[in-house]
């Protein structure tokens, strides 16, 4: 086991190797801070729960929700040379898995505003950094708490106590975050839209969403970039080789397919509710294109950048992990 762990971390760092060339050349942000759930956690569930969860035994990389690194951690590492480091370890990244929009009164994750707390509190009387990238990423597990509440769990939405107000509150506090990072000083934010895209009411309420950020009233030389999964999704689907992807795999899971000393290739979702490491990967580059998030290499540079990226999808399929099959628990609690 030991060493199956060792060939992922190995692979893992020869992925990020391959948008190294471009770190040290010019970084467009001089920070990343990250804000979000188990899509983007890079170790704060594994620091508060002494390394339980996520399980490496059954294959999630350390302090991933996945079979590797996340897309936060690869945009890291082309602009510094580094993954994302979470903040119960001194780092940037505020996210925790299992983490709500709407705070959860039922359990002691840090949701979103306690998230931009923490940010906050650490900045003190200090203007945030206009030059850096904020990323919030949210929203999965408030889909999954409103399915629950359908489904006849009248606790789901704690504190609130029907569903028109709980996705009232969800559009209200996800797009009041964008005005609260603005406020702080950020002027470079990319928020993601409501990840869950097979579920109607992920679209209903991603369509709310995007009704009230139109509506946000921000200083004037904020960047704010919108990220659709909506949309992502739906290619990774229907033209997964526009992504870089091959014919992705939804009828299992990597760890019930026991696919990950194969680095699961071909299959999209690790464990039933988060995403391969080669979709986190192909979302990396997909927001790089969107966004420009690249930095201005050098021109030697450019030929080793793109060299690079064609390394990432072989990595992927290279990296070992040979472990035992999940215990079906991982739902609500670290999506």
């Amino acid at each position: 086991m030991i060493r199956a762990l060792k060939m992922a971390a190995t692979a893992c760092a020869a992925l990020l190797a391959a948008h190294g060339s471009a770190a040290t050349a010019n970084p467009r942000f001089s920070a990343l801070y990250v804000f979000g759930d188990s899509l983007v956690d890079a170790g704060n569930i594994a620091v508060v729960t002494g390394g339980a969860t996520p399980n490496q035994a059954v294959g999630y990389f350390p302090g991933r929700f996945t079979n590797g690194y996340n897309y936060v951690d690869y945009i890291n590492y082309q602009l510094f040379g580094t993954a994302t480091t979470a903040s119960l370890r001194g780092g940037n990244n505020f996210a925790f898995g299992g983490a709500r929009i709407v705070s959860d009164t039922t359990d002691t994750i840090p949701d979103l505003t306690p998230q931009l707390g923490a940010y906050a509190a650490r900045q003190g009387a200090a203007a945030g950094d206009a030059d850096a990238l904020y990323i919030l990423n949210m929203g999965g597990n408030d889909i999954f708490a409103l399915g629950r509440f359908a489904a006849g769990n009248p606790n789901a939405l704690n504190p609130v106590g029907n569903a028109e107000a709980y996705i009232e509150a969800l559009v209200s506090i996800y797009a009041n975050a964008v005005t609260t990072l603005d406020q702080l000083g950020a002027r470079n934010i990319l928020i993601t839209g409501i990840p869950n895209s097979t579920d109607p009411l992920a679209l209903k309420v991603d369509q709310l969403l995007q009704a009230r950020l139109d509506g946000l009233t921000l200083a004037s030389d904020t960047n704010l970039m919108r990220y659709s999964y909506i949309d992502f999704f739906g290619r990774v689907a229907n033209d997964p080789g526009s992504l870089g992807l091959p014919t992705m795999r939804t009828d299992t899971t990597c760890i019930q397919a026991r696919a990950q000393a194969t680095g699961c290739a071909g299959i999209f979702s690790f464990d039933g509710v988060h995403p391969t490491a080669a979709v986190q990967s192909a979302l990396f580059r997909d927001m790089v294109t969107q966004f420009n998030l690249a930095p201005v290499p050098e021109p030697a540079s450019w030929a080793m950048m793109i060299a690079g990226f064609g390394v990432v999808g072989t990595a992927i399929r290279r990296r070992r992990a040979g472990m035992t099959v999940a215990s079906a628990r991982l739902a609500r609690a670290h999506a």
